[in-house]
């Protein structure tokens, strides 16, 4: 894990946090999106062949050498437009990369919702849609396999519970984290239970995905409202405003050993296919809310 090394002194600006979790009204929700996207930067990675991009290397055989990289967005990969007076964020999913805000956030309850659009690109013409929130998001992007995104934890985002449902947990770089997670036998997925054993997930080994308990996402075509609650190790993720998985234990190893991955970018993917949202906003917290409490005290 070099890369893990070269993370340790770029880890958590303590400056960028402190100003992103200590608004002058913290009981209020923060929004963060509006039409000129002024809260967020950008990272697309190695784009697929057919997409004409200057100034980027390329094989013989026309696949292309180096990403996109930071700032740099001519195809629209992320625009907004405005829908009964509100802001929304269209991603295309042209070319893999992700949108991330410019500050670091931790301890807060995000808030958002998303609906599924219709176009779709290589390699997942004939897959689900798919998309995710990212959190805690750290160092450079475009450190995984799909050379895309940072090191971060994933909410995942995905069509109708086809490939997977809206609310899993997936490994993004080396991250790590604890979830009562379990699978019936060998070719049956490991699927979040609050009664399952707390098992250690990603780092250095597999399994790197934990299913969300059950599906509880809308037809495609219609906005589904996802929760993420993250305080200290721990988060939440909620779907329609049900919990389908609680996890603890936020981490990533490193040479230096274990080290916590608690604060960090919020970063919304583009992963070859159209989805839009709305209605993205936070609020920072002392603490897991006494509702959601007993996830943790098992």
């Amino acid at each position: 894990m070099t890369h893990a090394r070269s993370l340790c002194p770029l880890i958590f600006s303590l400056s960028l946090f402190a100003s992103a979790s200590m608004p002058a009204a913290a009981e209020q929700w923060q929004p963060l999106l509006d039409a000129e996207l002024s809260q967020w930067r950008t990272y697309l990675g190695f784009p697929n062949p057919g997409t004409e991009v200057s100034g980027l290397k390329r094989a013989d055989t026309g696949k292309y050498l180096e990403p996109v990289g930071y700032d740099r967005d001519e195809w629209q990969v992320f625009s907004t437009r405005t829908d009964s007076g509100e802001p929304v964020l269209r991603i295309s999913g042209e070319i893999y990369g992700g949108i991330f805000t410019h500050k670091n956030y931790g301890n807060y309850h995000l808030r958002l919702q998303v609906k599924w659009g219709e176009k779709k690109w290589p390699p997942r013409e004939e897959l689900p849609l798919d998309t995710g929130i990212l959190y805690h998001g750290t160092g450079e992007h475009g450190v995984d396999y799909w050379r895309a995104w940072p090191l971060s934890q994933e909410f995942q985002i995905v069509e109708q519970g086809v490939d997977g449902l809206t609310g899993d947990w997936w490994k993004i770089a080396y991250s790590q984290i604890n979830i009562r997670c379990a699978a019936e036998n060998d070719d049956t997925p490991h699927r979040y239970s609050p009664t399952a054993p707390l098992k250690t997930f990603g780092g250095d080994q597999a399994p790197i995905t934990c299913r969300a308990s059950h599906d509880n996402e809308k037809p495609s075509g219609q906005w589904n409202t996802l929760d993420l609650i993250t305080y200290e190790d721990k988060s939440l993720h909620i779907v329609n405003g049900e919990v389908v998985m609680a996890l603890s234990g936020s981490a990533y190893p490193s040479d230096e050993g274990i080290q916590p991955l608690t604060q960090g970018q919020i970063v919304l993917q583009s992963e070859a296919g159209e989805v839009f949202f709305r209605r993205i906003e936070w609020q920072p917290i002392t603490g897991i809310p006494e509702a959601y409490r007993s996830y943790f005290e098992q």
